[in-house]
């Protein structure tokens, strides 16, 4: 534990912190920056005391609770949480599950790919975040139910999964990728009953759940059997989003292809469906 290195790095993130942002109300005196003391304490649900024998660099080590508490209350990044554990001499716990926030830049990004279909996937399958193109070859996942914007989910118990050319590549590379998942992440319940349904209800899933394998060759091409404007064929490019653990999933047609003519045509209708009349 390095208490002075501790002390100080408490202090400075106390005092960037407003009482508007704590939800507090500002008060009529403030001699120092920041919140007070008392205050920061409260929010972490510890002593005055104590809060202030940690700035004063003489206090006892704190433990995990101490710090999840103090990381919430000083509104810490993951990189600062991570920092606080290493000057308490604490390792910090691995997160209990894959994490479902997805970075604004990222969100951002996305929505400036007019010409291609990209999603953001969790660890987990879960489809994340979505823009317009990916919604309109795929689905309008905002329609759907949580639960059913999961990948794997739809290769092993249905209803479907878009019609992809690669359905039976996916599954035996989601069944990996999706053990190597439950091992980052033991703790977490929802990848726990997400393997429970899988493997009660499919049968191919068991097989390849058996096989212990953890990675599948990537899929570089796929074709999407859509309902409206027939197959369209795109190129599949995968880029990992390290620290958040999930994947950033760009769909991108050949230049004059008739899949690029579809992907363009996708993109003036939308969700919306062809066969109903406006």
């Amino acid at each position: 534990m390095d208490r002075r290195e501790l002390a100080h790095f408490l202090r400075s993130r106390r005092e960037r912190i407003t009482p508007a942002d704590a939800g507090l109300p500002a008060g009529v005196r403030r001699r120092t920056p920041g919140l007070r003391r008392e205050e920061a304490a409260r929010l972490a649900h510890i002593s005055t005391e104590y809060y202030t024998r940690l700035e004063q660099a003489r206090g006892p080590r704190p433990s995990r609770e101490v710090l999840a508490g103090l990381a919430r209350a000083l509104r810490l990044t993951d990189a600062e949480r991570e920092h606080l554990h290493h000057l308490a001499g604490e390792p910090a716990a691995p997160p209990r599950g894959p994490s479902r926030e997805v970075r604004p830049s990222i969100l951002d990004l996305i929505q400036r790919l007019p010409s291609a279909a990209a999603t953001v996937i969790s660890a987990g399958f879960e489809v994340l975040a979505w823009n317009d193109l990916a919604a309109a070859l795929m689905e309008d996942f905002s329609a759907v139910p949580r639960r059913e914007r999961n990948l794997v989910r739809r290769v092993f118990l249905g209803p479907h999964l878009y019609g992809v050319s690669d359905a039976a590549e996916f599954a035996r590379s989601a069944a990996y990728r999706l053990r190597a998942t439950v091992a980052r992440y033991p703790g977490d319940p929802e990848l726990a009953e997400l393997v429970r349904d899988l493997r009660a209800g499919s049968a191919h899933f068991r097989e390849l759940w058996a096989s212990h394998e953890v990675a599948a060759e990537p899929t570089l091409r796929k074709t999407f059997q859509h309902p409206m404007v027939g197959p369209v064929t795109v190129n599949c490019d995968v880029l990992d989003i390290a620290d958040r653990d999930q994947r950033l999933v760009v769909y991108t047609a050949v230049p004059g292809s008739p899949s690029e003519e579809a992907l363009r045509l996708l993109a003036v209708i939308g969700t919306q469906r062809l066969d109903v009349a406006g």
